[in-house]
């Protein structure tokens, strides 16, 4: 049953990203060659997945499948950026600055390489 769960928030998030990213790259905000739709949604994201961590684990609220519909599906459909940010506060509450770093760091330059690459790929297939 969470499977289900997680799946109907994807699908959910799916269609808000579509939604809130396009009216904002349509010029709610400011049209332009700028990402604003993807920048707005991995903020809002963030926003979110900090908010619903807070009330849905921390303070009990919701449960596992409630919660696994939220964090997982919902938010994981709207952004996993959301997630990577998250990930990297755990890491920073661990203390794990190092791994931190890397993760914040690493993650979007070798995200944009991969991009680079399998973009270079493609055109060789």
């Amino acid at each position: 049953m969470v499977y289900v769960a997680v799946g109907a928030g994807g699908a959910l998030g799916a269609v808000l990203r579509m939604v809130i990213g396009g009216w904002v790259q349509s010029g709610a905000v400011r049209p332009g060659a700028f990402p604003w739709g993807t920048f707005v949604v991995n903020l809002t994201g963030c926003l979110a997945i900090g908010l619903c961590v807070g009330l849905l684990q921390k303070r009990g609220l919701g449960e596992s499948q409630v919660q696994a519909m939220v964090l997982v599906g919902l938010l994981g459909g709207y952004t996993t950026f959301s997630t990577f940010a998250l990930e990297t506060l755990g890491l920073i509450h661990q203390g794990s600055y190092g791994a931190a770093l890397a993760n914040g760091v690493g993650a979007p330059i070798l995200g944009v390489v991969g991009v680079v690459l399998g973009d270079a790929l493609s055109r060789w297939v």
